[in-house]
């Protein structure tokens, strides 16, 4: 499955992608990332259609992962579901305005992330199963 990991910063997409590593959890498939660095590239790998989770960073400039994620849930048919890196525990209420399915707070807990991807995982298999 594609996993896209968006973040200006290099650092940031590195540490979520050793969280994720080949397979966040051992009843989901494995996992390809897809890295972007910029809000457009993250929208035509989503309108492609072939990414089947997005980690999304709130904190990314100049467009946040929170803004990027709410666009993508307006615009994008069959948009994946989108977990959100953020800041504070306190954003989570920006979290729900951006219509994250999940959210993860700075500093990344790898365990945490990889259980959040393959929960979000698990639920896009059981959505294309059922179409």
């Amino acid at each position: 499955m594609r996993v896209l990991v968006y973040s200006d910063d290099a650092g940031t997409r590195e540490k979520v992608r050793l969280a994720i590593g080949r397979r966040p959890a051992a009843d989901v498939p494995l996992v390809e990332i897809v890295e972007c660095a910029t809000q457009p590239a993250v929208l035509r790998q989503l309108d492609s259609g072939e990414i089947g989770v997005a980690v999304l960073d709130g904190e990314a400039v100049p467009a946040g992962g929170m803004g990027v994620s709410r666009q993508a849930k307006d615009e994008v048919h069959d948009c994946p579901p989108i977990l959100l890196l953020i800041a504070r525990r306190d954003d989570r209420w920006l979290a729900n305005w951006s219509r994250a399915d999940a959210v993860v707070a700075h500093p990344l807990d790898p365990v945490v992330l990889a259980e959040a991807v393959a929960g979000l995982m698990r639920r896009r298999l059981s959505v294309t199963r059922a179409h």
